[in-house]
C-alpha cells in the first residue's frame, strides 16, 4: 500500500533541496520554461507564458496533491541565502494499487550538467521506496534526450528498452521513447 503525505514535505542531501512549489516559484518557472529544450522534451508548452506558470501552481499542484495524480517538488540548489531554484521534479503517472510510479523532471539551463538533476532523481526515488512504498519507479525519455538518459544512468536507473511511437510531439510527429527504471530491491540506498 503507497503512503501518500498530505503536504508535501521538504527533503534535503548536501545543497539539494526538494521542497513544495510555492507562489514565489512562478517567476522562475515561467523564466526557465522559455528555454526551448525543456519544452521539446517535456510536455510543457512551446509558448510557455506566466498564465501558465500561474495556473501550474496555483489550480494544478494542489488538485494533483488532492487528487493524488502527481506529487511535485521545487529543486533548489545551495545554501541559505544563496540558494537558487534549479527545477521541477514529481511522481506522476502512478500506478498505486501496482505500486509504480513515474519519474519526471526538467532541470533549468543555467545550472544543467552540475549533478543537480542526478541528486535530485536519486532522493526523490529513495523517498518513493523508503517512505511511500513503491516497488518500481520508472521514467519516460525521449530517445533524443541524451542529458536525461545520462542522468538516469548516473542517478541508478536501469535502461529497459525502447517504446517505438509512445509519444507525440507538439509538431504532430510520434516519437519512440526510452524506457529506464528502479527497483526497490535493487536499489542501493533501501
Amino acid at each position: 500500500m503507497i503512503w501518500w503525505p498530505t503536504d508535501v514535505p521538504t527533503l534535503s542531501h548536501g545543497l539539494i533541496t526538494l521542497r513544495p512549489l510555492n507562489e514565489s516559484d512562478i517567476p522562475d518557472i515561467f523564466e526557465s520554461c522559455q528555454d526551448p529544450v525543456i519544452p521539446k522534451f517535456t510536455r510543457v508548452p512551446r509558448d510557455y507564458t506566466m498564465a501558465h506558470a500561474e495556473f501550474f501552481i496555483r489550480e494544478k499542484t494542489p488538485k494533483s496533491l488532492t487528487e493524488k495524480t502527481e506529487l511535485p517538488f521545487a529543486i533548489d540548489f545551495g545554501n541559505g541565502v544563496d540558494r537558487k531554484f534549479a527545477g521541477v521534479i514529481s511522481f506522476h503517472s502512478m500506478d498505486l494499487p501496482d505500486l509504480v510510479a513515474e519519474l519526471g523532471y526538467w532541470i533549468r539551463s543555467d545550472v544543467r550538467g552540475k549533478g543537480i538533476g542526478t541528486s535530485a532523481a536519486r532522493m526523490l526515488t529513495n523517498f518513493g521506496f523508503e517512505s511511500m512504498g513503491f516497488e518500481r519507479i520508472e521514467a519516460l525519455v525521449d530517445v533524443e534526450n541524451l542529458a536525461s538518459r545520462k542522468l538516469l544512468l548516473s542517478a541508478g536507473y536501469s535502461f529497459e528498452g525502447i517504446l517505438r511511437n509512445k509519444s507525440r510531439r507538439y509538431d504532430g510527429s510520434q516519437i519512440d521513447m526510452a524506457v529506464f527504471s528502479a527497483i526497490r530491491e535493487e536499489w542501493p540506498e533501501v
